[in-house]
């Protein structure tokens, strides 16, 4: 990542003492990929004094300090990656069958098509359920994701199942987060059946993100999400953990 992506914080001496990609959550400033860089000071207390109110997301380590010290835990996340290059996806994943009476089409339907099957996926207990109601999911989650809003660009590997009523019952939505593929959300009804669909469609999209000439793909899955499995069976290798916090705000 560029040098100039970071954003560098320093302290009051004027020596940097930490680095972040600044972004917005949950209607905050979000400091992302959170780097300490002079290790001689409190990190923790650091960012309670410059940065109150934000979502920060570093280490495990950092972020029980931040817990510690009154801040909320908003995710315990693994990155993944899969090498498209140095581990080609196998012949057969290219425009590979769904299970029996779906098919494939593009990720191009209305928000609110997506909606009953994205919200069953993550219903109450699961550990990425959204609490909001039908509308602020579609208004603040599916609908600006789709749109590009969110993480990035929807790329043209993203897809969606359809059954044989044009029901949408699962989805995968790639996008570009800052030049990397990023698998934003794998999705499947599971009162509709078709167990096995969530690994479907991703052997379809990454037989696809190889064709178009892709290095690689990225995901999160959050701890406790037994997805991680699937990803792991299919190819993807662990790269770091992070917890995601929101920082108290200033007293």
């Amino acid at each position: 990542m560029a040098e100039a992506d970071w954003v560098v914080k320093q302290g009051g001496g004027g020596a940097p003492v930490l680095r972040y990609q600044l972004g917005e959550r949950e209607g905050r400033p979000w400091a992302d990929l959170l780097e300490v860089l002079d290790e001689s000071v409190d990190a923790a207390e650091f960012i309670r004094t410059e940065l109150p109110g934000w979502v920060v997301s570093g280490t495990p380590e950092l972020g029980r300090r931040l817990v510690d010290g009154g801040a909320k835990v908003l995710r315990h996340a693994h990155t993944f990656r899969r090498d498209l290059r140095a581990d080609p996806p196998p012949a057969e994943w290219a425009g590979a069958p769904l299970r029996e009476g779906l098919r494939a089409v593009p990720c191009d339907r209305a928000p609110e098509e997506l909606l009953e099957s994205w919200r069953a996926a993550f219903a109450p207990g699961h550990v990425d359920h959204f609490p909001g109601d039908d509308a602020l999911a579609v208004a603040e989650r599916i609908g600006p994701l789709i749109a590009g809003k969110v993480i990035g660009p929807m790329l043209p590997s993203s897809l969606l199942a359809v059954d044989a009523e044009d029901r949408v019952v699962g989805g995968l939505v790639l996008t570009d987060r800052d030049g990397l593929p990023w698998i934003a959300e794998v999705f499947r009804h599971p009162q509709r059946g078709y167990r096995g669909l969530g690994a479907d469609l991703l052997r379809r999209a990454i037989a696809d993100a190889a064709a178009r000439g892709l290095a690689d793909v990225h995901l999160v899955v959050s701890e406790g999400n037994p997805a991680r499995r699937v990803y792991e069976s299919l190819g993807f290798l662990l790269q770091e953990t992070s917890l995601t916090v929101i920082v108290p705000d200033a007293a």
